[in-house]
């Protein structure tokens, strides 16, 4: 993979002016007037290559040629790409990461000294103990559930903007089975019984260090409560009367998009 992945905070350095494409994020950077404070490669994990990385300081004027383009909204504008775990936008997401994993891994977790790198890999070793530290990866579960009339329950999180609404998504709990996960979460945040649980789709998440693990499901019994503390608003919607969604690129618009293509 030529080229090297640029981050400032949450965002991805890119030419300015360029529309964002798959090919774009693979155009070599040359930042050398901003200070760098951590640079790094990993192995790809679809082939003997290797992934480049340089974490930007989050004080730094960027060059009036480069813009920096949030993550988030790099993955939307590439949803088309995503599904392909060897392509540039899974060399990115790998990239951001492991670029936020190591800026929280620089101690051991059990004598504090400050960790090494590990020469064999993407992981950590303390000097002093001997602990080993690996890229964090939380399992998270989201869910598009259906009813009898073909309905999907969506639900307006507090940390949404106003109007949007969403899939049931919550982290999987030690000693937690993923479906467990997900009829847990579904009860605790809209006080409803599901069955027919069933994977569907996952997805690398960095935000921060998720794999989302997208399900359906099917409405059982109860009646949609909200639980009050997350969940402000939640209802059955039928495929014409939706309200504001996800934008393209994330795992709970794949699963509405599947349900209102009569794939699910």
């Amino acid at each position: 993979m030529s080229g090297v992945y640029y981050f400032q905070k949450d965002s991805l350095l890119l030419p300015a002016q360029e529309d964002i494409s798959g090919p774009v994020l693979e155009i070599p950077l040359n930042i050398d007037n901003v200070p760098v404070i951590d640079r790094f490669t990993v192995p790809a994990l679809a082939d003997k290559g290797v992934i480049s990385c340089a974490m930007v300081s989050p004080e730094a004027e960027l060059p009036s040629d480069i813009q920096a383009v949030p993550v988030r909204q790099v993955l939307a504008l590439l949803a088309s790409h995503i599904a392909d775990s060897t392509g540039p936008v899974a060399g990115m997401l790998r990239a951001f990461h492991i670029g936020q994993w190591r800026a929280e891994s620089q101690f051991c977790g059990r004598c504090g000294s400050k960790n090494a790198d590990d020469p064999g890999g993407p992981a950590r070793i303390c000097p002093a103990c001997a602990r080993m530290e690996f890229p964090r990866i939380t399992p998270a579960i989201i869910t598009i559930i259906i009813n009898d009339e073909d309905k999907a329950l969506l639900a307006h999180n507090k940390k949404f903007v106003p109007g949007m609404y969403s899939l049931i998504a919550g982290f999987a709990e030690a000693g937690e089975n993923l479906e467990a996960a997900v009829a847990r979460e579904t009860r605790e945040e809209v006080n409803i019984e599901i069955d027919s649980i069933r994977y569907i789709v996952s997805q690398s998440w960095p935000f921060p260090y998720a794999l989302m693990i997208g399900f359906c499901a099917r409405h059982v019994s109860g009646t949609i409560t909200p639980d009050g503390t997350e969940i402000e608003d939640a209802r059955w919607f039928g495929k014409n009367e939706l309200p504001l969604l996800p934008g393209p690129g994330s795992v709970s618009r794949i699963l509405i998009d599947r349900w209102l293509e009569g794939k699910m």
